[in-house]
């Protein structure tokens, strides 16, 4: 039997942005202890006042709740509430202590005031204009936010997602989201197809409508390229698309033909058949993934025709100089590479760690600098063009700085018409590199300079689509030179002999007892144990014995998300370990503390952060709902309805490690993640430590992913083109 309730809201014990879900605390009328309710509600907050209608039930742990059917919340009456309502943090610029103050002053009158005469405010103190403009500004905001809010939540969409349709639409929400949902997919990062697709299906469209179908099936390629395909054949990608929408075949092969007519994508005959042969041999791309695709083959074949600027340089007498201005003796291979780097216009050099890649690049800066060339050194990744300066000598850039990205013009500043300004330009960790980013350096690269791409083909290839450096070395149009021999010094690291044994297929030896080993297996096999044993490693056993600290200097990486000894759960276990303590900002499912790990998860070109940078929260500022994070040194402001571009970092899937090295690499290899589990995802992982590697888990698992060595085929044509 549904009955009324009316109470103000305590505090929020749960919230799912998901799906709204809310478990709040409510102070009712007439009961001495706080109820327990529970509901869909959209965004609520302490302070509000909840008109419910809905039922009394006895939960089996938690006893009596009240289980919401319908509600509407109203703004509180009393000076108690409205002082929580405004110290909530749902209005920028009142925090808890202006709240007070502002309570204090107007009493019971404070609510009309902000709406009525908000200039009133600057009798209290702490508030200027500065600030009443901005709480203006949030008080009007949120009011249109609750009625996108409401008009989203009567058509099935959870209200996270609100305040960020708001802030890209602004006025212009509930007109948009009506006339085509389907563009909340496409504009609005979190917000998928399928988020999109409940609407659009809320608000009447129908399963076989022409703009659900063109939808899907940009969708559906997009998720393809979060897999690292560049394009996908025609007829699994109708088999996928079917999957996805359960419509007919007929509709998609329509909205395909509709698609490319937009130019929203292309369709090219594989094996150079005719597209009307067969759909079997049709590759069907994303528009932007094929200007990219091509234009990585057309820049690659003029860098390759056109002279180089600089006068030729001797490579007997250049290698003669530089060793004994290095004072080193070079090896053979090494040799190899200098004489290559100085008669090439594009070459690769590729090879494990310990190999001497780093040698041969500080040569060859040594050698075009003498010469008198504009040097310029980049790496995909911040952490990546840090250690490339630090062991160079080197100012390094990360591609997207030395590209010069303009948030304002959404495009790289650095072009044809506006090329970087150099003769020689070295690119380390070049495996990392997807289609997108190559294109675009490759755009700003000068025809007549030299282009030196440094990595390691062996590990993982890049996070975004494509298998750039592997499809250049296996089109054999560039010089490649292949490192094999570890040096001396190198050969002292377990670490690095046993990552020379795993890209071979074998198992690597562990000498837990030999004095110096940095390389260490852990027998356990159940979940359980290995997620214990993993936590004391972290928090006790590493920092004790070696001193490393247990956040900065310790980095968990696994093969899986999900699980116990995914990186979701694990971060979770860890930050309790770690960052104990309630007070921070919650974010549906987690919550964010100062003084936590955490990972950029998108590239963000206003912030000049992207995908896979790690830093650590500074500080967080309810009353403005800001978080500050620092990543290596420099601090970045977030909104918190920027909160999902982030995720904890105590423990990273291996992908996202790319690029990166950390004092110490603990990682779980176990039989349930054998999905996963393949050569160049154990090698990748064992290769981002640098002084201390232990492995957690089974044997049998680590033996499983040696021996697989069949990684997962992308669909690139990269290598056909440019062969």
């Amino acid at each position: 039997m549904l009955v009324e309730l009316q109470g103000q809201i305590e505090r929020i014990t749960y919230s799912n942005e998901e799906n709204g879900f809310t478990i709040a605390r409510l102070k009712v009328r007439g009961r001495q202890d706080l109820v327990t309710v529970v509901g869909n509600l959209a965004a609520p907050m302490p302070g509000g006042v909840l008109k419910m209608t809905g039922e009394w039930i006895q939960h089996p742990k938690y006893g009596e709740q009240f289980k919401i059917a319908a509600y509407h919340i109203t703004v509180p009456a009393t000076t108690y509430g409205i002082k929580k309502y405004l110290g909530s943090g749902l209005i920028k610029g009142v925090g808890p202590v202006i709240a007070e103050r502002i309570v204090d002053t107007f009493g019971e009158k404070s609510l009309d005031i902000i709406e009525e005469n908000i200039e009133d405010l600057a009798r209290v103190e702490g508030i200027g204009k500065k600030r009443i403009a901005m709480i203006r500004k949030a008080w009007e905001d949120q009011k249109e936010i609750r009625q996108v809010m409401l008009f989203l939540q009567s058509h099935g969409v959870s209200a996270a997602y609100a305040a960020k349709i708001f802030k890209f639409y602004g006025d212009r929400s509930i007109p948009v989201v009506r006339e085509n949902p389907y563009r909340l997919a496409m504009d609005i990062f979190g917000i998928g197809f399928i988020t999109a697709d409940s609407i659009a299906l809320n608000l009447g469209f129908t399963k076989d409508s022409p703009v659900r179908a063109e939808a899907g099936i940009v969708y559906v390629l997009n998720r393809l390229a979060d897999e690292g395909h560049v394009y996908y054949p025609y007829a699994p990608l109708i088999e996928k698309c079917r999957e996805v929408l359960s419509v007919s075949r007929e509709i998609l092969v329509d909205a395909l033909a509709r698609l490319e007519a937009d130019k929203q994508i292309r369709i090219e005959a594989l094996n150079e058949l005719p597209i009307a042969c067969e759909t079997d041999n049709q590759a069907v791309y994303l528009s932007k993934f094929h200007v990219c695709e091509t234009g990585i083959a057309n820049r690659l074949r003029i860098l390759l025709a056109v002279p180089k600027s600089l006068p030729a340089i001797d490579p007997d007498k250049a290698l003669s100089w530089v060793q004994k201005r290095l004072a080193i003796r070079l090896a053979e291979a090494q040799e190899r590479a200098v004489r290559c780097a100085v008669d090439s216009k594009v070459m690769v050099i590729t090879g494990g760690p310990g190999t001497g890649k780093t040698t041969i690049v500080n040569a060859i800066l040594k050698i075009f600098t003498a010469a008198g060339a504009r040097m310029l050194t980049g790496a995909p990744t911040g952490r990546a063009a840090k250690r490339m300066a630090e062991t160079t000598g080197y100012p390094a850039k990360t591609l997207h700085r030395l590209l010069k990205f303009s948030p304002a013009r959404g495009e790289f500043e650095m072009n044809f018409e506006n090329p970087l300004d150099c003769d020689v330009l070295i690119v380390d960790e070049a495996s990392m590199i997807d289609t997108v980013l190559m294109h675009h350096l490759l755009k700003a690269v000068p025809a007549t300079a030299t282009l030196i791409l440094v990595g390691d083909v062996n590990q993982l290839p890049s996070v975004g689509p494509g298998n750039v450096l592997g499809d250049i070395i296996a089109s054999g149009t560039v010089p490649v030179i292949v490192l094999e021999e570890i040096f001396r010094q190198a050969r002292e690291s377990d670490i690095v002999v046993g990552a020379h044994r795993i890209n071979r297929g074998e198992l690597p030896r562990f000498n837990p007892t030999a004095p110096g080993t940095d390389f260490y297996f852990i027998r356990k096999e159940a979940p359980e144990a290995v997620l214990d044993i993993i936590l004391k490693l972290v928090t006790e056993r590493i920092p004790r014995r070696f001193g490393f600290d247990p956040v900065d200097d310790i980095q968990v990486l696994t093969p899986m998300h999900r699980g116990l000894v995914g990186a979701g759960n694990l971060n979770i276990a860890l930050q309790e370990a770690l960052n104990p303590g309630e007070a921070g900002v919650l974010r549906g499912q987690r919550i964010y503390k100062a003084g936590d790990k955490v990972m950029q998860i998108r590239n963000n070109y206003d912030k000049e952060i992207f995908n896979g940078d790690i830093g650590r929260i500074v500080r967080i500022t309810p009353e403005d709902q800001t978080l500050v994070i620092a990543f290596d040194g420099r601090e970045v402001v977030y909104d918190y309805a920027d909160l999902d571009e982030i995720v904890l970092a105590y423990a990273i899937s291996v992908h996202k490690s790319q690029g990166s090295e950390y004092p110490v690499v603990v990682m779980p290899v176990l039989v349930q993640h054998y999905m996963l589990l393949q050569r160049n995802l154990i090698y990748t992982g064992v290769t981002r430590g640098r002084n201390l590697v232990i492995l957690v888990g089974t044997k049998k698992a680590l033996a499983m992913g040696i021996r697989n060595d069949k990684t997962r085929r992308r669909h690139t044509r990269l290598r056909h083109r440019l062969g």
